[in-house]
């Protein structure tokens, strides 16, 4: 079993893990919060270099608090911050015109928690991709020795990323653990492929 937190767009090292082993992969919604994670966090390539791009959420520093429980803050305007980013990034690349509306829907609407606002993403690429969903468990998994628990992984030094153009790739060099919105922008229906071919 691979064990993956639920995270917000999710990278490419991620979206590899469930692409290559499919009904192998849980979802754990019941682990606690981890701060300066995926799990609020995507990474995007813009004009200036490689942009993180925040869900702001309420009480970041309350220590062990259930996934579940984490609830979005609307107090900063962050949803217009990443839907701008993402146009201003993504509009000259060759999939946005197919695929930029169907993520811009998700920002219509004030998602109460975090984990609501990650499923709505997974289901989203899931959707682009023509994946099934991947398992969700809604209690904490505890991991036995042959499970692969990826979710504390710091980015793993083993991941190999299958190199694609990237938006300023006149730029900058290829980055290899953006978010999966990077690689649906800018390949299409080609990321399977892609993803299906890096090494973890």
């Amino acid at each position: 079993m691979i064990i993956l937190p639920s995270v917000y767009f999710g990278s490419t090292e991620y979206w590899a893990a469930i692409v290559q082993h499919g009904d192998d992969v849980v979802i754990d919604l019941g682990e606690h919060y981890v701060k300066r994670s995926e799990r609020n966090r995507t990474e995007i390539m813009t004009s200036g270099g490689v942009m993180q791009l925040t869900a702001h959420i309420h009480h970041a520093n309350r220590p062990r608090q259930a996934m579940r429980s984490v609830k979005l803050d609307y107090s900063k305007r962050w949803q217009h911050q990443h839907l701008v980013a993402m146009e201003s990034a993504y509009r000259n690349s060759p999939y946005y015109d197919y695929y930029g509306e169907r993520f811009a829907e998700l920002y219509n609407k004030e998602w109460k928690y975090l984990v609501d606002l990650n499923l709505a993403t997974l289901e989203e690429v899931c959707a682009i991709l023509k994946r099934p969903m991947p398992r969700l468990s809604e209690s904490y998994i505890v991991a036995s020795e042959n499970d692969i628990d990826l979710r504390n992984k710091k980015s793993g030094a083993t991941f190999e990323a299958t190199p694609y153009i990237q938006v300023f790739s006149d730029r900058f060099e290829f980055e290899p653990r953006l978010s999966i919105y990077d690689l649906i922008m800018c390949e299409g229906p080609s990321a399977n492929e892609i993803l299906a071919s890096c090494r973890l």
